[in-house]
């Protein structure tokens, strides 16, 4: 890592005191990616508001990012409240810290922590799995045949990595064969990790694509596109190598000014691209990967592929009466939800927070941050006989990394405006060493600061 420290593009002294200083003080220490949360020292402070007193069970399916954070504000707003969280993962894994691991940039263990530490003391946690949910009778059927019957219910059940739909993949062959994939784990980020550097130190031909389902973090593959590219220049092999992206539609990413910037880019780093692509089936002992294209399939030869999984809701959700009734979110499983309020669109004692909303935006931690508070301000408000004016606008945020000590710190909306959270400090759309160094030191504590209630 020396030699990185010595390559990375130079800053002002003067500059790199005053963001340490702020990043120290808990100022953009305190961003979750981001929305400006600001706080004074290493405190998070926390406005004290009075609680809604009531004896409703609220039940909250999925423990993760999302599930946890609804925990957490329920119980920081409800006095008396049945809380249950259902659930069977004990280890939470910090998604976002995939791509570092899978840089070679954090450790294995990096993204772990343990979800006991994050369960409101209010809340009941179930370790078993949702089989069932049936909203017409409000009741959730877990994997043992318990039945709990539920006056609100939240569904936070992430989604789903379906390697299965690409012919000859599968999940063990990760860290194999030239094959990388972060996804799943971040045993699979390291075992990714080993691939790109040894890749990196001899060059060859990179392959890299993104489905055409939904998915989370739909920044992670240029991500590590670019970082990929970089290591390449920086061991002396990107004259041996060509770097191509398969985009699965007609744009490198959803925000037209980010596409175009990246567009530019890749063309000053020739990282070469392709549209209308969708990896459907991979050959790992010949190297082969095929896509299908408008045009008929096409084979291509890699030395190294980053393989990315389509992604669906989980049966549970697929298959019962949440899940949109037509159209692309039909097919793909996700849950029918207003997209300002995240209440169901048939159901308006549910809502759906995290990558299993059906909406056009928010598949990232960031959006959690954003769109878990606007569903249990209105919970609360139904319970109190009052009507919440709460609405996510779509806020998604990614720290899009495209070198090493370099990332843009994109945010923006359904309308696809960018929201900079620190216009004047933070240009959206400009390599920045600041936004390197809150994707890799500032968010994760802020990450798990927000699933205890305290963001």
């Amino acid at each position: 890592m020396e030699k990185q420290k010595k390559d990375n593009p130079p800053m002002q002294c003067n500059g790199r005191r005053k963001a340490l200083k702020l990043l120290a003080g808990g100022g953009i220490g305190a961003v979750l990616a981001t929305g400006a949360t600001i706080t004074t020292g290493n405190a998070l402070s926390q406005p004290k508001t009075k609680k809604v007193k009531t004896s409703a069970h609220i039940v909250i399916v999925g423990a993760g990012a999302a599930g946890l954070t609804a925990a957490s504000k329920l119980a920081r707003s409800l006095e008396g409240a049945k809380i249950t969280l259902i659930d069977t993962e004990e280890v939470n894994n910090y998604q976002p810290g995939f791509t570092l691991i899978g840089a070679g940039l954090k450790p294995l263990n990096y993204t772990k922590s343990t979800t006991a530490s994050y369960v409101p003391k209010e809340a009941n946690w179930v370790k078993e799995m949702a089989v069932e949910i049936d909203p017409d009778a409000n009741k959730v059927v877990t994997s043992s045949g318990k039945v709990f019957d539920y006056d609100y219910l939240i569904v936070a059940t992430g989604l789903t990595l379906r390697y299965d739909k690409i012919e000859g993949m599968d999940i063990s062959l990760i860290g194999k064969e030239g094959i990388t994939s972060i996804y799943p784990s971040p045993e699979a980020a390291y075992a990714s990790w080993q691939v790109m550097s040894k890749f990196t130190d001899v060059g060859g031909v990179g392959i890299f694509h993104r489905p055409k389902t939904e998915m989370k973090c739909a920044g992670a593959p240029i991500k590590y596109t670019c970082l990929t590219e970089d290591y390449l220049v920086r061991k002396g092999t990107r004259d041996k190598s060509e770097i191509i992206f398969n985009a699965q539609n007609k744009t490198l990413f959803s925000v037209p000014i980010i596409s175009e910037r990246i567009r530019m880019m890749w063309l000053e780093r020739d990282i070469k691209w392709n549209y209308d692509r969708e990896l459907i089936a991979i050959d790992p002992g010949k190297k082969i990967a095929t896509f299908s294209t408008p045009d008929g399939n096409d084979e291509m030869k890699y030395d190294m592929i980053h393989v990315v999984p389509p992604m669906y809701a989980p049966d549970v959700i697929k298959n019962s009466p949440l899940a949109w009734q037509s159209g692309k979110f039909g097919d793909e499983g996700w849950m029918e939800v207003d997209m300002s309020t995240l209440r169901h669109a048939r159901y308006k004692n549910v809502f759906g927070v995290g990558d299993i909303a059906g909406v056009p935006k928010g598949k990232t931690g960031a959006s959690v941050k954003w769109q878990v508070p606007v569903a249990v301000n209105h919970i609360v408000a139904d319970i109190a006989g009052e009507v919440s004016d709460s609405k996510y606008n779509g806020y998604t945020s990614c720290p899009l990394l495209t070198r090493l000590g370099r990332a843009m710190l994109i945010e923006f909306d359904y309308n696809n405006n960018l929201t900079p959270s620190f216009p004047g400090l933070i240009a959206p759309l400009e390599e920045q060493w600041l936004s390197w160094i809150m994707k890799t030191t500032s968010l994760q504590p802020n990450y798990q600061a927000m699933m205890r209630g305290l963001m």
